[in-house]
């Protein structure tokens, strides 16, 4: 299967940024500039207090709504927590799950990632699992063992219809908010080598159509070097995602 098959996707994680009037703001300008674009997928993810905003301004346009995580429980006392019923009634399409900050600073971990990716998917969310090492790891040499056990422990649970069903992203943790981005060919090799973990773990025809996002400081002046190699399936982009501008320069690579 060619690079030109698996559709690309360009998605931007706001984090904890936006009120509900400054999304609307970033979607009367975003929505314009990429009304066009039928290249690739796109994208957003906003605070959960902002998706019905986001949802209402993406009405009827080519931008999907994703939430940034949620509790695999359907419901429940689990104070703080969204559940998956809750997201596809707000009118979410996507979940990002097991994000490094989600991983680092609130403990989520290989089991959860999995739970969290099975009960996404029992609701028709599409999930966006990342995975990705730290900078003492990369130094260390430690890159594929890190990236490995967080696929076995959290997509290589998955049964192959699934797994089908899921995309990867992949986050070198040292390149996130940092200003250092891991080198066009760098984000390939590892993209290659989560693609080599899921044939063996599943079967070639499913590797071949597993789409990897890259996320890690993706900017304007970057994108294209990063889209250019053919292992990278399209970006998780953070803080240029803010930018309605940004963003869309992002999304229109290709132009």
């Amino acid at each position: 299967m060619s690079q030109t098959k698996r559709r690309r996707v360009i998605a931007g994680n706001w984090k904890m940024f936006k009120t509900q009037a400054e999304t609307r703001a970033f979607f009367s300008t975003f929505v314009p500039l990429v009304s066009a674009s039928r290249h690739c997928s796109i994208v957003v993810a906003p605070p959960f207090t902002a998706i019905p905003a986001a949802v209402a301004a993406a009405k009827n346009t080519n931008i999907a709504i994703s939430a940034q995580n949620l509790h695999w429980e359907k419901e429940g006392a689990f104070t703080g927590e969204i559940s998956t019923g809750m997201l596809v009634e707000a009118g979410c399409r996507y979940v990002i799950i097991g994000h490094s900050e989600r991983r680092q600073f609130f403990g989520d971990t290989e089991e959860t990632v999995a739970k969290k990716t099975k009960a996404a998917l029992a609701a028709g969310l599409t999930p966006v699992v990342c995975v990705g090492e730290h900078l003492s790891h990369r130094e260390s040499g430690q890159t594929h063992k890190i990236c490995k056990a967080q696929f076995d422990g959290g997509p290589g649970l998955l049964t192959p219809d699934e797994f089908s069903r899921v995309l990867i992203a992949y986050e070198p943790v040292w390149a996130i908010g940092t200003g250092r981005t891991a080198t066009p060919e760098m984000a390939a090799e590892v993209h290659k080598f989560l693609r080599q973990l899921a044939a063996e773990k599943f079967s070639a025809k499913l590797a071949e159509a597993l789409r990897i996002l890259y996320g890690g400081s993706v900017k304007p002046d970057n994108i294209k070097g990063l889209m250019a190699q053919e292992e990278l399936d399209g970006a998780l982009v953070g803080g240029a995602s803010l930018d309605a501008k940004s963003f869309a320069s992002i999304v229109n690579f290709t132009s």
